[in-house]
């Protein structure tokens, strides 16, 4: 018996089930490729600029430089225009305080890190649940199929595997088909969720560090 003769004969329920579940395989296999694609991208730009970024030239220059030509995909870069930016505008107000200043900066860095949280995340939590309840879809397709195929000895005067073989192998297809949606989901989602974990840690000592840099250039203005 060929699986697509088996798929044919399958109740429109079973079908149902088929159909949905290889649905949300084919989506979740566009949002694996376009999370690589995002993650790729965000480590090549964190790299580079950190490199530009400790390379040891003006803060104020290299603020120019990012503003002039930003790159979407650097998440660190976002954090860092989002503090220099504010650290800029307050730090030449009349009468600032430095305090106030350095906790204005650091507000704006954390929203920042925030949106490149949510631009990280997005999408994982509908692989998370694929990989979580395909299995029992496809389950709930086997049941379906295996208990109509019971239902079909009513009718016959002898019980024989050739009678309920077919039934049950087009029921355990739908089984295949969601364990076949779930085990990549699951494999994306866990490995995705802990690339974007150290991403955002990486965010997050920059910023401390980064922070850490203009405390002092606000310390030393305030000394003079």
């Amino acid at each position: 018996m060929e699986i697509w003769t088996l798929i044919s004969h399958a109740s429109w329920v079973v079908k149902i089930v088929m159909l949905m579940l290889v649905a949300a395989s084919a989506v979740s296999w566009v949002l694996i490729v376009n999370r690589f694609q995002v993650l790729s991208r965000a480590d090549k730009s964190a790299r580079d600029f950190e490199d530009r970024f400790w390379s040891g030239g003006d803060l104020t220059q290299l603020f120019g430089q990012v503003k002039k030509a930003p790159n979407p995909d650097s998440g660190m870069e976002a954090i860092f225009t989002a503090g220099f930016k504010e650290y800029a505008r307050l730090r030449n107000s009349p009468g600032a305080d430095p305090e106030a200043v350095m906790e204005a900066t650091h507000r704006a860095m954390r929203i920042a890190m925030s949106r490149e949280q949510e631009r990280l995340e997005q999408h994982l939590p509908f692989l998370a649940t694929v990989g979580s309840t395909s299995p029992y879809v496809g389950l709930f397709g086997t049941v379906w199929g295996i208990m109509n195929s019971f239902r079909s000895l009513a009718t016959v005067s002898q019980a024989t595997l050739q009678v309920v073989a077919p039934g049950i192998a087009e029921a355990l297809i739908a089984t295949a088909i969601g364990l076949f949606a779930a085990i990549p989901a699951v494999i994306a989602y866990n490995r995705y969720s802990s690339h974007v974990e150290a991403l955002l840690n990486r965010y997050a000592t920059f910023a401390e560090e980064f922070y850490a840099i203009l405390h002092r250039q606000s310390q030393q203005g305030a000394g003079r």
